[in-house]
């Protein structure tokens, strides 16, 4: 399928009624159609991995359709150029998220990004980085405890931001680490305490009431680890 296909497959799926519920929630930017994610994903499967469809719909500018190309894109063709590129687009919450989580974090530069954009002070970018921190530890099922550990004085560096879509997103990240295995569920609960001293500190409130929830520790112990 052409860009222009695709785009005018979008149009028809289009609802323009859920466009004010959408905004209401920061979402689309200005640039939605009001097409659904599980629409989208529909739409992914019928066009396949294309990478140079996947360009060109992200250089349309249209929110569904650069959704759309974090679904149909492939990772293994997905350049430190590209992180850039398109992290310096994000206009949402959502997508990036949705970039992040379909595309971003199975890529190469993933890891690298985890760590260093958590540092940047771009509001998207930067939650992009603790975003890509809980996809990973979601997606990435034969990685060492070790190599998620490493995250965590990047993340426990950065976390004190007082904008709610980075704080939530390192939130996020904090949990998903330490919901991964016991031995990580104890270094994130470190890293929590030493967040309660900062300007972080409803970070670590808000992880700290799920990593020591009776249901998650009961869950880890069972659990086992990829290894060290």
């Amino acid at each position: 399928m052409t860009v222009d296909e695709v785009l005018a497959r979008l149009r028809d799926l289009a609802e323009p009624s859920r466009l004010p519920g959408m905004a209401r929630y920061g979402i689309g930017a200005g640039t939605a159609l009001g097409v659904t994610v599980g629409e989208l994903r529909g739409v992914a499967k019928e066009v396949g991995r294309d990478h140079a469809l996947a360009g060109d719909l992200w250089a349309s500018g249209v929110h569904e359709a650069r959704i759309l190309a974090s679904l149909v894109d492939d990772p293994a063709l997905v350049d430190d150029d590209q992180f850039e590129h398109w992290a310096a687009d994000f206009a949402s919450w959502d997508l990036c998220d949705q970039v992040c989580q379909n595309l971003f974090r199975y890529a190469a530069a993933g890891w690298g990004k985890a760590v260093e954009w958590p540092t940047r002070d771009e509001l998207f970018v930067k939650r992009a980085g603790f975003v890509l921190m809980a996809g990973l530890a979601v997606a990435d099922k034969r990685a060492a405890d070790d190599r998620f550990a490493a995250l965590l004085p990047a993340l426990v560096a950065s976390a004190d931001d007082d904008r709610p879509l980075v704080r939530t997103a390192a939130s996020w990240a904090l949990r998903a680490i330490g919901k991964r295995s016991a031995g990580l569920n104890l270094l994130a609960v470190e890293a929590a305490e030493q967040l309660r001293g900062s300007g972080a500190r409803w970070v670590a409130t808000d992880a700290l009431r799920e990593l020591r929830s009776p249901a998650v520790r009961r869950r880890l112990a069972t659990r086992t680890s990829p290894g060290r």
